[in-house]
C-alpha cells in the first residue's frame, strides 16, 4: 500500500480530487473502506487519503494503540489503490484538522481536497478547534452514519450552513466547489465500530 508522497510532491497531484479521511482509525476497519470506496464514486474522487491521527485532541490516550500499529493495520484494511494511508499529521507538526487542511492546501495547491466525515462529526464538529474555517478551506463531504444522520442534519454545523449544501446531482462537482459547500450522502449504513472492535478484542472474542 504507498503511502503519501514526499513534501515535493505537490505538481505530481495537480488536478487530482482528493478525499481526506481522517481519524484514530482505533482500529481502522471495513467501514471505512465502505465509506472510501462510496465517496470515490460517488463525487468523482481520483484518490481518498486516510489521515492517522497520531493523538486526537477529543479522544483519551488510555486504549490508544500505538500510531505504528494502526498504520499497519489500516493498510492491510485499505487494501485499494486509491486510497492511500498516511500520517502526515505527524510530519506536518499539527494536531488540529484547520491546521492540517491549511498545511495541506499549501504543499498541494494545486490539488482539490474534499473533507471527508461521518454524521456523527458533524454534528460534533462544532466542539472542534475553528471548526468554521475548514469550511471554508475545503467542500465537505459528510457520510451517513447509523443512528446519527438525523440528529446531524438537525446541527448547529447543518443549520449554520444550510444555503450552502450542495444537491447530489451536483456531487461529482463538489472538489471543484466555492467554499463554504458541503453535501449528505446517503451512502448504504456499514455497522462496523472501531469501538466494538476494541470491546471484542478486550473480551478476547
Amino acid at each position: 500500500m504507498a503511502t503519501l508522497p514526499h513534501r515535493y510532491a505537490g505538481p505530481l497531484h495537480a488536478g487530482l480530487r482528493v478525499g481526506l479521511l481522517g481519524g484514530s482509525f482505533n482500529p481502522a476497519h471495513a467501514g471505512h473502506r465502505h465509506i472510501s470506496l462510496y465517496a470515490l464514486k460517488a463525487l468523482g474522487l481520483d484518490q481518498v487519503w486516510w489521515l492517522v491521527s497520531p493523538q486526537n485532541p477529543l479522544k483519551p490516550v488510555r486504549g490508544m494503540a500505538p500510531l505504528a500499529e494502526r498504520l499497519e493495520e489500516a493498510r492491510r484494511t485499505a487494501r485499494h489503490p486509491a486510497i492511500r494511508v498516511t500520517a502526515i499529521e505527524r510530519e506536518l507538526g499539527t494536531r488540529y484538522t484547520a491546521d492540517t487542511l491549511a498545511k495541506l492546501k499549501r504543499r498541494f495547491p494545486k490539488t482539490r481536497f474534499v473533507w471527508l466525515m461521518g454524521a456523527d462529526n458533524l454534528r460534533q464538529i462544532p466542539r472542534w478547534r475553528h471548526w468554521t474555517r475548514i469550511f471554508r478551506l475545503v467542500p465537505v463531504a459528510v457520510l451517513a452514519r447509523p443512528t446519527y444522520s438525523m440528529g446531524a442534519l438537525g446541527g448547529m454545523a447543518a443549520q449554520r450552513y444550510a444555503r450552502r449544501r450542495v444537491s447530489m446531482h451536483k456531487a461529482k462537482g463538489l472538489a471543484g466547489s466555492k467554499t463554504p459547500a458541503w453535501i449528505f450522502l446517503r451512502n448504504p449504513l456499514h455497522p462496523a465500530s472501531a469501538t466494538a472492535i476494541r470491546r471484542a478484542r478486550a473480551s478476547g472474542s
